[in-house]
């Protein structure tokens, strides 16, 4: 080891996974717009940039009332029902630590440069606009989050595969 203590490397606090939503945040100009995670113990993927987005808490009554919520506490951003649209999710199996299936459901919300300037960060260390290529270039992008954002840019690529 180098001396130097790395959360995301180093970590051997204990992870609570839970059910999540994360918002794919797009500005004008087809950028991502992602949060740099703290660099901190105990959370998932420290110093790593990602989507906007966290657990579900028991009050949620939806996944959209979820990530209504978590955009709000993280961005300052008021989304109106049904301004979020869903887009995916992934399921992680989980059995393995006796923890089950857990699920990260991902939105697509649309930014103007108006709300996006308006933009309050209430967690994580910062947040910037990135172009697809270099969102999916960075060197410490959240895996899960990464493959969300390039479906996203790939989705009209996705064709049924025929004679299956």
């Amino acid at each position: 080891m180098s001396g130097t203590d790395d959360p995301f490397l180093d970590d051997d606090a204990p992870l609570a996974p839970s059910d999540a939503v994360a918002a794919i945040l797009t500005a004008p100009g087809g950028r991502y717009v992602l949060q740099l995670r703290d660099d901190k113990h105990g959370i998932f993927y420290p110093g790593h940039w990602g989507c906007f987005g966290g657990a579900l808490e028991a009050s949620d009554g939806s996944l959209e009332e979820g990530l209504r919520r978590e955009l709000r506490e993280e961005t300052g951003i008021e989304l109106k029902r049904g301004e979020a649209t869903y887009f995916t999710d992934m399921t992680f199996d989980l059995s393995f630590a006796g923890l089950g299936i857990v699920r990260r459901a991902y939105y697509e919300v649309h930014l103007d440069e108006a709300r996006l300037a308006r933009l309050k960060l209430g967690e994580g260390s910062r947040f910037a606009a990135f172009a697809a290529r270099d969102a999916l270039s960075l060197p410490r992008l959240v895996p899960y989050d990464g493959f969300a954002l390039w479906l996203y840019g790939s989705r009209g690529r996705l064709v049924e595969r025929a004679g299956v």
